[in-house]
């Protein structure tokens, strides 16, 4: 089983505030953000559509994303997954939020990362940091040895946040997953304990 610990270093919470310009939290999800999250989906539906598979029209209801935090829950008791966010604490605005998920353990050590960023905090930073705590985590927290993201080949911010945080492209997988009604293309990219840039 794996311990609940907040992630949050003081050097990094700086940067945070500097970046953010008041006071923010990294933290793992809780129930008490099935509304946030719900929010955070709604704002950014558009911008977060053509990344992700259809989803049904009440997909990020409140009672949906209640259901799905107390799954959440059970599968970080067992070891399956992990999810954090960034999170603006006085009006409960979540800005970010970085999951892992497919926890292997066995000779393989490894886990998916995946990730989303309000597009209001695009390119301040925000994602890069919260994606450095969420992989020191896996390979300290929890043993693992590889962290593996995909992406569609046309995202470049994803290509370009995976570089700049270590990972290495090491293929491509055709009709991969079937975002939003189409099968995708993705590009296979991963990071090994100790191979990153941090």
């Amino acid at each position: 089983m794996v311990a609940c610990a907040p992630l949050i270093l003081n050097d990094e919470v700086s940067r945070l505030l500097v970046l953010l310009g008041g006071g923010v939290e990294i933290r793992l999800v809780t129930l008490k953000d099935a509304q946030g999250l719900s929010d955070f989906h709604d704002r950014n539906a558009d911008h977060i559509r053509r990344w992700e598979p259809a989803r049904s029209s009440d997909y990020h209801s409140f009672s949906a994303w209640y259901q799905r935090l107390l799954d959440w829950q059970l599968e970080y008791k067992e070891g399956r997954a992990a999810h954090f966010l960034v999170a603006l604490p006085e009006v409960s605005h979540i800005v970010a939020t970085c999951s892992l998920t497919n926890i292997i353990r066995g000779p393989f050590q490894a886990c998916n990362m995946g990730y989303a960023v309000d597009r209001a905090f695009e390119g301040r930073g925000v994602m890069h940091l919260l994606c450095e705590h969420v992989i020191t985590y896996a390979f300290r927290e929890l043993g693992l040895n590889r962290v593996m993201a995909n992406y569609m080949p046309e995202n470049h911010r994803s290509a370009a946040l995976l570089k700049r945080l270590g990972f290495v492209v090491e293929g491509a997988a055709k009709r991969y997953l079937l975002i939003n009604g189409c099968w995708e293309d993705h590009v296979l990219a991963a990071r090994v304990k100790g191979g990153g840039v941090s």
